[in-house]
């Protein structure tokens, strides 16, 4: 059985689907890039800040577990890092149609998750306007 309470207009299977696929472009990207530039130690810093930010720091009424409270605001940057390092990365590792195919992938993210975005922008109100 499904939590309702925590649904929202705002963020739809596709917009979910899509943040996710984004994530995780930064997630095996990132710290590939970081170990290519730098050290294969670093990978592993690297992993743990792009899966623990977003993994600890979440806005009340976006996400089931809240660990640590977050504006709306503050967790948009979180978002908008991981997908930098999911535009930026690729380029540094993967073949130039591949890096494409990631920035495709973000700014579909970013375009279908434009209302949860300004959801959060607005601080997260406990009633979204439509």
């Amino acid at each position: 059985m499904t939590d309702n309470k925590l649904r929202h207009a705002f963020d739809t299977p596709l917009s979910s689907g899509l943040r996710f696929l984004s994530e995780l472009i930064a997630w095996v990207a990132g710290p590939w890039a970081i170990a290519a530039i730098f050290s294969g130690w670093l990978a592993i810093p690297a992993l743990v800040l792009l899966v623990g930010l977003p993994g600890v720091f979440s806005t009340p009424g976006d996400k089931r577990q809240i660990i640590v409270a977050t504006p709306g605001p503050l967790r948009v940057l979180i978002e908008l890092l991981q997908y930098s390092v999911a535009v930026i990365a690729p380029w540094i590792i993967w073949p130039g149609w591949a890096a494409v195919l990631c920035v495709f992938c973000v700014i579909a993210s970013i375009v279908v998750g434009l209302p949860r975005l300004r959801w959060l922008m607005a601080g997260a109100p406990d009633k979204p306007a439509t």
